[in-house]
């Protein structure tokens, strides 16, 4: 991966994974999916990344969305 990103969470759930880098794209915010699961065992971590200078923007959309009650989901 290219210099400048910066990992803002992780998770071991791939659709919460995915459901965040759909939200941040959604914001105009490029993100980075790094799934290190395993494939045979499935353990492992999913890493999000964005750009250095969108991690402020990136982490209020974030939480934003984790503090909504009725879908507040914490990291692995």
């Amino acid at each position: 991966m290219e210099k400048n990103w910066t990992k803002v969470r992780t998770y071991t759930n791939e659709i919460k994974s995915e459901f965040l880098k759909q939200l941040l794209e959604q914001n105009d915010i490029p993100t980075v999916v790094m799934n290190k699961k395993d494939s045979s065992y499935l353990f492992g971590k999913i890493e999000i990344y964005v750009s250095d200078s969108l991690v402020a923007q990136a982490e209020k959309i974030i939480e934003e969305f984790e503090s909504e009650k009725s879908l507040n989901w914490d990291e692995d």
